[in-house]
């Protein structure tokens, strides 16, 4: 069956193809534009969110609340504090949620919104500092902030330029972009994005490889001077057979790998006497590994760029801690190199 990229396109689909591709490019244009424009007022808006003790509070109505949600989930999932506050609701007590210490992040194209316009003088009787992401500084939005991110008067995409699209997609990438910027500048840090995002194959993905690694007895580790036929004559008490022996020398570090591949090779290959020679002369020396500080997902992009089937953890000093297997990570792998993994 064809797929959808070979597939012949009707000549009556041509006209609605070339109107999607005007619209995408209408929009990739004015964010090009929107960042070209970003000036002060984006810096101060960065320096209030990080300088927040309270959370920041993100309103708006219509598309640009929705937009606003997505704004919030995105600064709460990178470190910064925020919820999301519907106008309307606002003025019905949800006010009450308001602390002095917050800030208040609206969004309204216009800056004229009235639902949102009734909210900015309860806000300065607060004295909760305002950022505006809006069209331009000249409107009551504009006036009422602090802190101003205009997106300028985009022509909306699309239907005579009615629905809002080009400026809630500016206002997306806006959002963003203050969102990454402030985690930047807090050291927000990998291991805190993977706290937020326990579930799922990206939560997987940014679990710390002790985790996930083989362990304890289910490792098979050798030192350099035993033999290859008691290497794998020994059998020790694994809940989980690994396909490879970690090799260590006189001080417990990693020294080499000698894994099931080997050793059929070497049967092979009929070189038979080698199976009473030291493991050291057949191993892989210096073989690849990872730190045993390190995600899972760093682990599975070593395993899947050089093609491998074990991958050892090892501690700051060098010393074999535990043991990445791709069959326990199997479903993490992309689908190409998860069938073509080497030793």
């Amino acid at each position: 069956m064809a797929t959808a990229s070979t597939q012949i396109i009707p000549h009556s689909h041509v006209d609605q193809l070339r109107e999607a591709k005007r619209i995408i490019e209408h929009e990739a244009a004015a964010l090009q534009a929107v960042s070209q424009q970003l000036d002060a007022g984006f810096c101060c808006a960065v320096e209030l969110i990080a300088s927040c003790q309270g959370s920041v509070v993100v309103t708006g109505v219509g598309k640009a609340g929705l937009v606003g949600q997505k704004i919030t989930a995105t600064l709460s999932s990178t470190g910064t504090r925020s919820h999301f506050l519907h106008p309307t609701e606002a003025v019905h007590g949800d006010l009450g949620c308001l602390h002095a210490e917050d800030v208040v992040l609206v969004l309204s194209n216009s800056g004229e919104t009235e639902e949102v316009c009734r909210l900015l003088p309860v806000l300065k009787r607060m004295n909760i500092p305002v950022i505006a992401l809006t069209a331009t500084n000249l409107s009551t939005l504009g006036h009422a902030a602090e802190a101003v991110i205009s997106i300028g008067r985009l022509r909306e995409a699309g239907l005579q330029g009615l629905p809002p699209s080009t400026s809630t997609t500016a206002m997306m990438a806006v959002g963003d972009a203050l969102a990454l910027v402030v985690s930047r500048i807090r050291g927000f840090t990998s291991q805190e994005f993977a706290f937020f995002h326990p579930a799922g194959s990206l939560g997987r993905k940014l679990t710390p490889v002790t985790e996930m690694m083989r362990s304890g007895n289910e490792l098979r580790i050798a030192r350099e001077h035993e033999k290859v036929r008691d290497v794998f004559g020994s059998n020790p008490n694994e809940t989980r057979r690994t396909g490879a022996v970690m090799i260590i020398d006189e001080l417990g570090q990693l020294s080499g790998l000698f894994t099931d591949s080997d050793l059929a090779r070497i049967l092979a290959s009929h070189q038979e006497e080698l199976l009473d020679h030291p493991v050291k002369e057949v191993m892989t020396v210096r073989p690849i590994t990872i730190s045993d500080t390190a995600l899972l997902g760093e682990a599975v992009d070593l395993l899947a760029e050089r093609k491998l089937s074990e991958l050892p953890v090892v501690d700051q000093t060098g010393i074999p801690v535990g043991l990445i297997d791709i069959t326990d990570i199997i479903a993490l792998m992309p689908p190409s190199l998860a069938l073509n993994s080497k030793d």
